[in-house]
């Protein structure tokens, strides 16, 4: 198997072997050990958004390319449906305690809210180029970047807007606290992170990115007050605290990200990128961490989730000339 130049500056680690069609960093190294593969045949383009279900053990996966929803069973490892012609499906939220899932669709600007029999109950329009999706459990409301900048907040339950909250720029991903009032927004176009005061509706501060641009996935420690922010010029994790707005840790990462996770038994960081890998990054304390391992993957395979409950890691790859549409699965190897 030809690796590429691009590909070996990830793998530092010194012993590789072949796991079905990718290479793996040796196991105990790389903390990640290859599961099953779930074909998703027929699928073409590129991937966006996933969310888990775990009462009904699915995982939902916005396949933008192919204007499909695909639902995905997670305890067979199989596609279970799919639902056609949502138009640029981007961002998706489980609302558990409301019984709902939420989906948005960047082209016709809709969030669509379905029951847990996925069958359509409700639609708020007119949320141009809407994006992603995140589920507030505290108010069993769900928010959606759209349009030029801004967050829609929408009450699943009832399927009604609530508000919109203006931003300077399109959000990318965006964080909400479980224990707090505050929403982080990643604002690629205007270079800076916007903290949202939920109870005032507004953006009370806001914090530069500077040291790169292209500031698009984010994940949220909350325990330890860090804010990873993934970016793409230079690849780069930008860590924050969140108490000072300041930036407290920054180290390269694979290309091309566009999800990362944090893993708080481990305290552990997963990112994913386009380029063609996973990095594990090891959090020592809040300021610091290392590169635990590189996974390489496939091209284009930057849409990645990590289900908590199932503690599996779940990866889009997307059709590219023999390249075949898939989930590649990982569970990670440490302890909990």
């Amino acid at each position: 198997m030809r690796i590429t130049r691009a590909a070996l500056w990830t793998v530092t680690l010194a012993t590789c072997f072949v796991i079905a069609d990718r290479v793996v960093a040796a196991e105990g190294d790389a903390g990640l050990t290859a599961g099953p593969t779930i074909a998703l045949d027929g699928v073409d383009g590129r991937f966006d958004h996933m969310a888990y279900d775990a009462e009904g053990h699915r995982l939902f996966i916005a396949a933008l390319g192919n204007d499909t929803l695909e639902v995905i069973d997670t305890d067979k490892n199989v596609r279970l449906k799919q639902i056609k012609g949502l138009r640029k499906p981007t961002g998706i939220a489980v609302a558990a305690a409301q019984h709902r899932i939420a989906v948005a669709s960047g082209n016709d600007g809709m969030c669509r809210i379905y029951d847990p029999e996925l069958t359509l109950v409700a639609t708020i329009d007119r949320l141009d180029d809407a994006d992603n999706v995140r589920y507030d459990a505290a108010s069993g409301h769900a928010f959606v970047g759209y349009g030029e900048g801004a967050l829609a907040e929408i009450d699943v339950e009832h399927g009604k807007l609530v508000r919109s909250i203006p931003l300077k720029g399109h959000p990318e991903a965006f964080e909400v606290e479980a224990t707090g009032r505050r929403i982080f927004v990643n604002v690629p176009d205007a270079r800076h992170i916007a903290v949202i005061d939920r109870d005032k509706a507004a953006v009370v501060a806001t914090w530069p990115v500077d040291q790169a641009r292209a500031n698009f996935p984010m994940e949220l420690d909350e325990q330890h007050a860090r804010l990873f922010i993934g970016c793409r010029a230079p690849a780069r994790v930008l860590v924050y605290d969140t108490h000072s707005g300041h930036v407290v840790a920054s180290f390269a990462c694979c290309g091309d990200t566009d999800d990362l996770f944090y893993d708080a038994a481990r305290r552990q960081v997963y990112l994913a990128g386009g380029e063609g890998c996973i990095n594990v990054f090891t959090q020592t304390d809040p300021d610091h961490y290392t590169l635990a391992g590189t996974v390489k993957t496939a091209s284009g395979a930057r849409t990645m989730y990590y289900a908590e409950p199932l503690d599996r890691l779940f990866l889009c790859v997307p059709h590219r000339f023999t390249q075949k549409a898939r989930i590649e699965t990982y569970t990670p190897t440490g302890k909990r």
